[in-house]
């Protein structure tokens, strides 16, 4: 695990924090990370400081600012047994239905300008990459800011296709960026059926994208301080994540 490294980024309604991850000569491409459900914690950050060594400057907001910052949403349980993390998730999930579009859009556009302005952050393409609720954060970066993203990635990703006005997939048609999408087997937060409708919906769009499904890896497979955790997918998702930063950025 690496130690958190907190920065202040403005939002529309005040401040959040966000962890920092540096590449090793100090500058790079910008890399928008949106963590999962769970949170910001040192797990999030021992991810952007594995992405930032490829020669990245990776940022991870509090997505959840408006219900605490970092030390108050903590998980104060042991995540690594089913028990702890199910425990964990009922008070997750209810910050992640509150953190509704019309709210979520906003921030996205202060975290694509907070990253954007960073002096350690060189001229040109930024990424994002999402987890769970992340994922459909990473989709709407990309959505709403085209001339900015180039590379999305999103991972054991849930919501991505609802019937809703505002689903994710449906902001595709303003979308210029390459996607990767590793989604987790037989996972009810993205079904086989939703899985397939991304997929037409990234073709419809003219897209260059791989959408799949990682075999036997359930929903959370990235996540090393969770009960979850798949070390065959998480590596695969480093891989292919890895690969397509390297393609576009």
């Amino acid at each position: 695990m690496s130690d958190l490294r907190l920065v202040d980024v403005p939002v529309p309604d005040g401040t959040t924090q966000a962890h920092l991850s540096l590449p090793p000569g100090g500058q790079g491409p910008g890399v928008l990370l949106f963590m999962d459900a769970i949170g910001l914690r040192p797990q999030i950050a021992a991810m952007c400081d594995r992405i930032a060594s490829w020669g990245y400057v990776v940022l991870a907001p509090n997505v959840f600012h408006r219900d605490g910052d970092v030390e108050a949403l903590v998980p104060r349980v042991d995540l690594t047994t089913a028990e702890g993390r199910e425990s964990f998730m009922g008070d997750a999930m209810a910050r992640v239905r509150s953190l509704t579009s019309d709210l979520a859009v906003p921030d996205v556009a202060a975290y694509v300008l907070a990253l954007r302005d960073r002096a350690e952050v060189t001229a040109g393409p930024m990424a994002t990459t999402g987890y769970c609720m992340g994922a459909r954060l990473a989709v709407r970066a990309a959505s709403e800011h085209p001339g900015d993203i180039a590379a999305c990635g999103g991972f054991h990703g849930g919501g991505l296709v609802t019937d809703e006005p505002d689903s994710p997939h449906l902001g595709l048609v303003d979308a210029r960026a390459e996607f990767v999408f590793g989604h987790a087997d037989a996972d009810r937060s993205m079904p086989a059926e939703a899985v397939a409708a991304l997929g037409s919906a990234l073709e419809a769009q003219g897209l260059v994208a791989r959408n799949e499904v990682y075999p036997d890896a359930p929903h959370g497979y990235t996540m090393a301080d969770t009960a979850s955790y798949q070390e065959a997918g998480a590596e695969r998702h480093f891989r292919e994540l890895e690969a397509l930063l390297a393609r576009t950025l």
